[in-house]
């Protein structure tokens, strides 16, 4: 019994040992971990602070240089706005410079009106004791009272300004007569213009030149039909007659003259001519002349200097292209206008750009076809209006041909430089029957002035030149001439611009040597 019991006593405690070693053993394991984990506690936490303190840095370091930028950009923005107040301050020094000259020169100006008024008033006094003695003198010569000679004056000057008077009567029934006539076909060439009638002048006719006068049979085709489908597509009138290699477009419409021209030459090239044929050449022409005016109002606008134009009015001055008025183009008018106009707006300090689109658009009623009613200036005012144009241009356009009175500087610059462009000499065409006759009524005129020798009329007739005879004309004489030939020939011709008379004296001695 004894042995068993030790047995279980041992066992227990070689168990208690065994627990205890493994107790012992974990206790030191876990006191090792623990002394790991504060380790690596410790080694996160100075990494940390380390992370943090970088992190302040970088952070001091971003604000020192956002600070730095910010101090320059105030710094850089300090400097415009010091030079901007310097520079305001030397136009206002600059301006005080100037107000006290013109301030000066003001009081100076006043001081010699002052003196001016003085002296006339001195003069006026001295007049009037003079006028009184030559009263008195002349009563005592002519044996009547002032109040006498008064009457008998008046009577005279009332019986010279009725003479006058009729004299400029007449003088303007004249005038009225002579340009009653011009006028009435200005406005019959506008008219026609703008509506297509049956009617050819010479100012209405293409002609198109063909390789051979076989063309005409193709361009004519089996029973007319193909010319019947070109008037047709065209609205123009095709004469082919004996004229060799060559077909004449006839229409007073201009751009439907150009569209078939145009339909003409490419089918003439093609070579086929038929009614289809026809209809597309005159479609593809039509789009050529569509995309020429919207160039030429383009153009027009850049060399008027105006790059703000409504597109409809840009196209439709375009059109303008194809519009003359005696025979001078409206659309070169127009520009001309616009720069003449600019100029003299810039000269005397008035609105430039009225006056440069004003004189552009003046004529714009022009470019309207026959479907439109009024006149031309009508016209143009409602398109213009529709564009929205402002009112001072409006009211130039209005008034350019006097149909409402000019209440602006700038509108009656507009009339100006429409008469400029329209009287220059070369811009518009006269017949050659008229041009003759001035030029022999010219020197007619100067023919027929004592002591004339010869005259010739040089320069289109802007100029005549009179050579006098020595023996019978003085110079002061050749001055009187002069003047007396340039009255008659105001007097009795019409003509643009001006005409200028030279009177030429010359004297000659010729000797020989022998």
């Amino acid at each position: 019994m004894s042995d068993p019991l030790s047995i279980a006593v041992l066992a227990v405690g070689v168990v208690a040992l065994v627990v205890g070693v493994v107790l012992i053993v974990n206790n030191r394991r876990h006191q090792w971990q623990a002394k790991q984990l504060l380790d690596v506690a410790a080694r996160l936490k100075e990494d940390a602070q380390r992370e943090v303190e970088t992190a302040r840095r970088e952070a001091l370091i971003a604000v020192r240089e956002e600070e730095q930028e910010r101090r320059t950009e105030l710094e850089r923005e300090l400097r415009d706005r010091k030079s901007k107040v310097d520079r305001l301050e030397r136009r206002v020094m600059n301006k005080d410079e100037y107000l006290d000259r013109r301030s000066h020169q003001l009081e100076k100006r006043e001081q010699e009106v002052e003196e001016r008024v003085t002296e006339i008033e001195r003069l006026r006094t001295r007049l009037d004791v003079l006028v009184a003695e030559r009263r008195a003198e002349l009563e005592r010569l002519a044996g009547m009272t002032a109040e006498q000679a008064k009457v008998q004056l008046l009577l005279d000057i009332e019986s010279e300004v009725r003479q006058d008077a009729n004299r400029m009567v007449r003088a303007i029934e004249d005038e009225a007569a002579r340009t009653a006539e011009a006028r009435a076909i200005n406005i019959i060439a506008q008219a026609i213009q703008r509506s297509a009638v049956e009617h050819v002048v010479e100012s209405t006719v293409t002609v198109v030149q063909l390789p051979s006068d076989e063309m005409k049979g193709r361009i004519i085709g089996r029973e007319g039909r193909n010319i019947r489908s070109f008037e047709q597509q065209t609205g123009v009138d095709l004469i082919i007659d004996d004229t060799p290699e060559a077909v004449v477009i006839s229409t007073f419409d201009s751009v439907r003259r150009e569209i078939a021209r145009i339909a003409l030459e490419q089918l003439i090239l093609d070579g086929r001519i038929h009614p289809a044929r026809i209809e597309q050449s005159v479609a593809k022409a039509r789009e050529t002349v569509e995309a020429t005016m919207q160039e030429a109002g383009d153009e027009a606008c850049l060399q008027a200097g105006i790059h703000d134009m409504h597109p409809d009015l840009v196209k439709t001055l375009g059109r303008l292209r194809f519009r003359t008025s005696y025979g001078q183009n409206v659309l070169a008018h127009s520009v001309e206008v616009s720069r003449v106009a600019r100029i003299l707006a810039a000269e005397l300090g008035v609105n430039e750009e009225v006056a440069r689109r004003a004189g552009l658009l003046h004529d714009i009623g022009k470019a309207a076809d026959g479907d439109a009613e009024g006149s031309h200036t009508g016209i143009g005012i409602e398109q213009a209006r529709r564009c929205g144009e402002s009112p001072a241009v409006i009211h130039a356009i209005a008034a350019h041909h006097g149909d409402e009175e000019p209440n602006s500087v700038e509108a009656v610059l507009v009339q100006v430089s429409d008469a400029v462009s329209a009287a220059r000499p070369g811009a518009r065409r006269e017949s050659l029957e008229n041009y003759l006759k001035r030029l022999k009524h010219l020197e007619e005129i100067a023919q027929s002035c004592p002591g004339v020798d010869t005259c010739y009329a040089i320069q289109a007739g802007r100029e005549i030149r009179v050579i006098v005879l020595p023996e019978q004309v003085d110079d002061l004489a050749a001055t009187r001439l002069a003047r007396d030939m340039a009255e008659r020939i105001q007097a009795e011709l019409e003509y643009p611009g001006q005409i200028k008379v030279t009177v030429i004296r010359e004297t000659r001695s010729v000797e020989f040597a022998r």
